[in-house]
């Protein structure tokens, strides 16, 4: 009997944080490569993982016409252009390949890292909320686009997650509100947003291409 394949597996923004978890989970599930890097040749890899993202405070009315413009290009450049060139180049690259028999994974994956702040807004970063509402809608088009050369897309959609970033934040006085929006009473580990992660990359059946899973511990619900 043939070794199981090790799939290769490219993280983006995986030096902290959400990406640095990611990169341990999938790496203890044995993928053959996994490369820390915002930008990389996306030739080889069988799955692309898109979380390499930021959010930059701009209060519509607190906030100059130049800060704003700023924040708008930075912001999409990042969370929503970056992503979508990479999974350009993956999926090109994926749709190349032969695909082995019983190969559940077809010919490769795009996973990417959303928000709740897509669904209900973000009114100190409109940009981050719309260009993860956009990440969102990209990755349905790619998954009706790239599922007859069978390659799968999935978006991941946490709030809050316990990073260090993050630790500032539930440190202070805004550390209670935050949590209080959390039935769990505490925000999403990185661990349980890893764990998701993973099953996306290496095991969710192809038949939940195009899903938007959200990973906030019900602090956001939509229907």
């Amino acid at each position: 009997m043939p070794p199981p394949e090790r799939p290769t597996i490219l993280v983006t923004g995986a030096s902290r944080g959400i990406g640095a978890g990611i990169a341990r989970a999938l790496a203890a599930r044995g993928v053959t490569a996994l490369w820390h890097a915002a930008w990389a040749a996306c030739d080889g890899i069988d799955v692309l993982v898109n979380n390499a993202g930021i959010y930059v405070l701009h209060p519509p009315l607190a906030c100059s016409e130049s800060a704003w413009r700023a924040a708008w290009r930075d912001t999409l450049g990042t969370n929503l252009i970056g992503p979508a060139t990479l999974s350009l180049l993956a999926a090109q690259s994926m749709a190349t390949r032969t695909v082995k028999p019983g190969r559940h994974h077809g010919r490769g994956r795009i996973v990417n890292i959303s928000s709740r702040g897509a669904f209900r807004g973000e009114p100190d970063a409109p940009a981050y909320a719309a260009s993860k509402a956009g990440l969102n809608a990209l990755g349905q088009s790619l998954a009706r686009a790239l599922a007859p050369a069978q390659i799968y897309v999935f978006t991941l959609a946490p709030g809050w997650v316990e990073t260090d970033m993050a630790a500032e934040h539930l440190a202070g006085p805004d550390g209670d509100g935050i949590r209080a929006q959390h039935p769990l009473g505490r925000v999403t580990r990185v661990d349980e947003l890893a764990g998701a992660v993973v099953y996306c990359a290496l095991d969710a059946p192809a038949a939940m291409t195009g899903g938007i899973i959200d990973v906030n511990g019900a602090s956001y619900l939509r229907s």
